[in-house]
């Protein structure tokens, strides 16, 4: 008795590479939506430890994210052209303009926060 069985790698990896692509821009956006969440607007500071607060929704609106299709990753967090710089102070504390500003991350609270849902993302995401 003769077997032969034939194996299409090729697709296999692209229908992989698909898949990941798809599950890539969900946590994209599952974790922009949670950081958006942490983010109220307010014409006060907020606490030094809890996330940051915006007084016109820029903040807010600056959150974005995007999937490297070739490097299989996606780039979540405030886009720099739309509110500068101003954030990095923010996330790990620092100088701004020559004001210190107190740590106040809303990126980093909010990846581990969903990082256990994160996983079912990428469920039936190979067909």
């Amino acid at each position: 008795m003769k077997c032969r069985i034939e194996f299409a790698e090729r697709w296999i990896l692209l229908a992989v590479q698909r898949g990941n692509n798809t599950a890539l821009c969900r946590a994209g956006a599952y974790i922009r939506k949670a950081a958006r969440n942490q983010v109220s607007t307010s014409e006060h500071a907020s606490a030094p430890g809890a996330p940051p607060n915006t007084r016109r929704g820029l903040l807010k609106n600056s959150l974005l994210f995007g999937v490297e299709k070739k490097r299989q990753s996606v780039v979540i967090g405030p886009a720099a052209s739309m509110i500068g710089t101003a954030m990095t102070a923010h996330e790990f504390g620092g100088k701004y303009r020559k004001r210190r500003y107190p740590k106040r991350p809303p990126m980093a609270p909010t990846l581990e926060r969903t990082a256990s849902k994160l996983p079912s993302l990428w469920e039936k995401s190979v067909r």
